[in-house]
């Protein structure tokens, strides 16, 4: 499917950039891959242990504030003057932030352990708190040291840009942090206990596992990784800006856990899968990105959102053949037929051309109807050979 996504993007793509040059397109997915594979891999912890994490955005933007923050509390005339900072500060802020990431992470196994907060409820409200509290604390510092309020915080530190700007650090943390979650989730007690936790928590409970114990090590690693994705951020985009940074990534994360093979319910997934779901994600974004070219961006949310439910249409669509359940029957599936024949033209028509959806929208109809037709079909051949058994 990456490889096809590439083919397509450039056949489509009027100035052919995969073909004429692909260094540079090569080098920005391998980059926004590896950023956003950091804290899908936490993300997908979280998911494979049955719990979901919805704060993962505000946790990225949280942290890059967090990060920003403690350089200029250390070194307030140098951030001030656009001077570097040094390699103690540096790291004295890394260090800082993943240990912010940590307690976030106790925090929601806190209130789903012990307060007994159902997952969506308690990173719902992290998701909400932590980007207000990134904002308290930028203006809180830049008054501070700054002598104003502001609500960002400009970094010009080389040394900081360069661990995202090389290209080569994003990657290699990424594929340090694949390779740890990967060793833990398939040869270790904890992997398989995370496994068993997500596959039914009952079950683990009375197997002995630390079912509390467990949980708390899945949001650790899901906040630790949105921390380390943080700090990458704003070394890119050289400001820790919380209003703005990390917005709606925690659909990217789940988007890539999900395409990748995590089931939403829980003991079923693999760092191997989240890989490719990340690096797939990245391809389709970026091949929109060449095909439409002027305003993707508005396109994006939108990309992410079908990918993800295509992604578990598609599993759902096998396990209901398997069970003999239709997805189009009677008339609620006649109505979602012509929704789904609606919603084709139109995209066609806003991606491509006005007219494009007058061929989408009829041709998504006829498919769908012959997917319908085949479906009653099936069931009514289902009826005459129960029949002829109970006979």
């Amino acid at each position: 499917m990456i490889l096809a996504v590439i083919t397509v993007a450039a056949l489509l793509d009027s100035n052919h950039t995969y073909w004429n040059d692909p260094w540079p397109s090569a080098v920005d997915i391998a980059r926004q891959t590896a950023l956003l594979g950091i804290f899908s891999l936490g993300a997908a912890v979280v998911i494979v242990s049955g719990g979901i994490d919805l704060s993962v955005g505000s946790m990225i933007a949280f942290a890059g504030t967090t990060c920003a923050s403690i350089m200029v509390l250390l070194a307030p005339r140098e951030m001030r003057e656009a001077l570097p900072v040094g390699t103690g500060v540096i790291s004295a802020a890394i260090l800082g932030t993943v240990a912010a990431g940590f307690l976030v992470g106790s925090l929601h196994a806190w209130l789903i352990s012990v307060v007994r907060l159902p997952p969506f409820v308690a990173t719902l409200a992290t998701l909400v708190g932590l980007r207000s509290l990134g904002r308290a604390v930028t203006e809180a510092v830049t008054v501070a040291k700054f002598g104003g309020k502001s609500t960002q915080i400009q970094i010009y530190d080389e040394a900081f840009r360069y661990l995202a700007t090389s290209v080569w650090i994003p990657v290699l943390v990424f594929i340090l942090l694949s390779l740890v979650v990967s060793f833990l989730l398939r040869r270790t007690v904890l992997g398989r206990h995370i496994y068993a936790l997500g596959g039914n928590e009952a079950a683990a409970r009375l197997s002995g596992i630390r079912t509390d114990q467990v949980r708390w090590v899945a949001y650790s690693i899901g906040a630790l990784t949105s921390a380390i994705a943080g700090i990458l951020y704003i070394a890119e985009q050289s400001v820790a800006e919380p209003q703005t940074l990390g917005r709606a990534y925690e659909l990217n994360a789940i988007a890539a856990a999900v395409v990748g093979g995590c089931s939403l319910k829980g003991g079923v997934g693999s760092v191997a899968g989240t890989v490719l779901g990340a690096l797939f994600l990245r391809v389709v974004i970026d091949g929109i990105a060449k095909v439409i070219k002027t305003g993707a961006d508005v396109y994006e949310g939108l990309v992410v959102g079908l990918v993800v439910v295509t992604a578990v249409a598609f599993s759902q669509f096998r396990r209901a053949r398997a069970g003999g359940r239709e997805l189009f029957a009677g008339a609620l599936g006649s109505v979602t037929l012509l929704a789904l024949a609606l919603v084709a033209g139109l995209l066609a028509s806003l991606m491509a051309a006005p007219a494009a959806g007058y061929v989408a929208a009829p041709t998504v109809l006829a498919l769908l109807a012959a997917v319908k037709v085949i479906e009653n079909r099936r069931r009514k051949a289902q009826r005459v050979a129960a029949g002829e058994g109970e006979r």
